[in-house]
């Protein structure tokens, strides 16, 4: 495997595969946003940036009621169906904006809660994007990020093809200029942003009943043959088609052991803007 050298070009490493959106649509605010959830009241309005297909918009868009919530994503497809997710649970207090967090197209000190889930690790400037977020943000408001960290996941059987697996990926986000392994950066990228007193925490997501590894190798597995990653990978060199299958086959073949047991850890930042 090899790493070609030159600049990053700034694309989004997953893309919107199926497979992408399928993990997507999983995220709920209580398994994704936990760390976020007794700092929301009825009435905040919330900027939710890199929205994605709006599941944990909702979760949200329902803890402020009758608080405003703001679905923004670079894609006008996906900030459709985050309002349309919305609207079919009942929830009329969300809107969407496509947008970048690196220019919010809102006035200063101008919402109560700024929320980016699994955002910064793909932007090509964390601090910067860390910097416009608390720009937005209210006095006594509250800025929040989690970031998965890929260097720290784990898994159980062994698997060269794993290794492999993992080192396509981090090759491939950090040609991208992502940092994949964004969550143990929060804390240093919030200080670096000047937000005050940034509370650091850790979550992480385990996936080891069958059901679970099915889903989570299926996905993955699916994503090394059809997802943007998997272009990307090929386009820039960094793995064959074939080492790519080998890649899902591993996945398949982990999910189906009974010993199968998989490791997903996030780093988490809550930052209150002073009064």
């Amino acid at each position: 495997m090899s790493v070609p050298d030159g600049p990053s070009d700034g694309r989004y490493t997953h893309g919107h595969h199926e497979s992408v959106l399928r993990s997507h649509r999983w995220r709920t605010a209580h398994n994704s946003a936990a760390y976020l959830l007794e700092r929301l009241t009825p009435g905040d309005s919330v900027l939710d940036i890199g929205c994605g297909p709006g599941t944990i918009t909702a979760d949200l868009a329902a803890l402020v009621a009758p608080g405003h919530v703001v679905a923004l994503d670079r894609s006008p497809d996906i900030v459709d169906e985050a309002v349309a997710l919305a609207s079919d649970r009942g929830l009329d207090n969300v809107t969407g904006h496509v947008g970048d967090v690196h220019s919010i197209e809102f006035p200063d000190a101008h919402l109560d809660v700024v929320h980016a889930h699994q955002v910064l690790q793909h932007v090509a400037d964390p601090v910067a994007a860390l910097t416009e977020m608390a720009r937005v943000v209210r006095p006594g408001g509250v800025v929040a990020a989690r970031d998965a960290d890929y260097g720290a996941m784990g898994w159980y059987p062994a698997d060269p093809r794993l290794d492999r697996w993992m080192a396509t990926y981090q090759s491939v986000a950090r040609r991208n200029g992502g940092e994949p392994d964004a969550g143990r950066r929060l804390l240093a990228w919030a200080n670096r942003a000047g937000l005050p007193n940034p509370v650091a925490s850790a979550s992480t997501w385990c996936f080891s009943t069958l059901e679970d590894r099915r889903w989570w190798g299926g996905l993955w597995a699916d994503r090394m043959l059809h997802s943007t990653l998997a272009a990307q990978a090929v386009e820039l060199g960094i793995a064959g088609a074939d080492e790519l299958a080998e890649y899902g086959a591993a996945f398949r073949e982990w999910a189906e052991h009974p010993d199968g047991w998989f490791l997903v850890p996030h780093g988490e930042i809550l930052a209150t803007l002073a009064e």
